[in-house]
C-alpha cells in the first residue's frame, strides 16, 4: 500500500514544514487540501507557487492527490458553500475545481478529488441533479483536455452520498474522466455494503482513496483503532482489485496533534496491511 496523509490534517503547519513532517514519517504521498494556508488557488502568482511546491514534493519523494474540500475557501461565513447545485456562486465552485485541475496538471498530481454538494433548500433533488450533471460534463472536458483524472467523492449528507449515487452519475457523465474517490470510513458510516464489496464494485472507477475510522450512522472521522472498521479485509480488497494509487489518512479536525497522530497512524496502517 502506498500510504499518504492528508494536508488538512496539519492545518496548523506551514506547509513546507507539513511536507517534511509527513515525509519523514515514512509517508510517500500527500492529499493536499487547497485552502489559504496551503497553496491558496486564488491568490498573486499561482504558477510560481505552484512549481515552489513541486520542487518540496520532489525533494521529498512524495506523490500528490488535490483535493478541493476546504471549508471557508469561498465565502467566509458558509462552511463548504457555494457548491455546483446552488443557484446563485456556483460559477466559483467550477472556478476552484478548472484551478484545481490546473495545479494538478501542473504537478502531475493522481486525481483531483472533490464533491456534489448538500441539496440547498431553495433546490429541487430534480434541478439539483440537473445542475451536478451538468457541471460534470464541463468538468470531466476540462480535466480531459489536460491530462488529470477526477475523483468524486460521496460524501454523506451530500446529494451525492452513497456508491449507487455515483454509479449514476457516472452512467449519465459516461466519461472515463469521471473516476470514484472512496473514503474508507464513509462505507461504514452509511453504505448497505460491506467496505469490500464496494471496492470490488468501484473497482473500474476508483482513482483515489482516502482512509480513516469510522462508526455506523455517524458521519466522525476517527483515528485508528477507536471506530468500527475491520482494516485487514479492506487492503485485501485494495489489494485483489489491484488498486495502486494513494491512500491518504484522513484526519482534518486533529490538526492539534498532526505529528503524533500522522505517526500513530502509520504504524497501525502498516500493521492492518500487513
Amino acid at each position: 500500500m502506498r500510504f499518504g496523509y492528508g494536508t488538512n490534517g496539519f492545518a496548523n503547519h506551514r506547509l513546507p514544514e507539513a511536507l517534511q513532517v509527513i515525509a519523514d514519517l515514512g509517508y510517500v504521498g500527500v492529499a493536499l487540501t487547497l485552502d489559504h494556508n496551503h497553496l491558496d488557488p486564488f491568490g498573486p502568482e499561482l504558477r510560481e507557487r505552484t512549481a515552489a511546491v513541486g520542487k518540496l514534493l520532489a525533494q521529498h519523494n512524495l506523490s500528490v492527490v488535490i483535493e478541493t474540500g476546504a471549508r471557508y475557501i469561498l465565502d467566509p461565513y458558509r462552511k463548504h458553500e457555494p457548491t455546483l447545485l446552488h443557484t446563485t456562486g456556483a460559477e466559483w465552485r467550477i472556478a476552484l475545481l478548472e484551478r484545481a485541475v490546473d495545479i494538478a496538471a501542473d504537478l502531475d498530481a493522481e486525481a483531483v478529488s472533490f464533491w456534489s454538494g448538500i441539496l440547498p433548500a431553495d433546490v429541487s433533488a430534480e434541478t439539483g441533479w440537473q445542475r451536478l450533471v451538468a457541471s460534470c460534463n464541463q468538468l470531466v472536458t476540462y480535466a480531459s483536455d489536460r491530462g488529470v483524472k477526477l475523483g468524486l467523492e460521496p460524501e454523506p449528507g451530500m446529494l451525492v452520498d452513497d456508491l449507487a449515487g455515483y454509479l449514476k452519475l457516472q452512467a449519465e457523465v459516461g466519461s472515463d474522466a469521471l473516476g470514484l474517490t472512496l473514503d474508507i470510513g464513509h462505507l461504514v458510516c452509511n453504505e448497505p455494503q460491506s467496505p469490500p464489496a464496494c471496492i470490488t464494485a468501484a473497482a473500474q472507477y476508483l482513482v483515489n482513496v482516502q482512509i480513516d475510522d469510522m462508526r455506523r450512522g455517524i458521519h466522525e472521522h476517527l483515528e485508528f483503532g477507536t471506530g468500527e472498521i475491520d482494516f485487514p479485509p479492506v487492503f485485501q480488497a485494495l489489494r485483489d482489485i489491484q488498486y495502486s494509487g494513494l491512500v491518504a489518512v484522513e484526519l482534518p479536525r486533529h490538526s492539534h496533534a498532526a505529528p503524533t497522530v500522522a505517526r500513530t497512524s502509520i504504524d497501525f496502517l502498516r500493521q492492518a496491511s500487513a
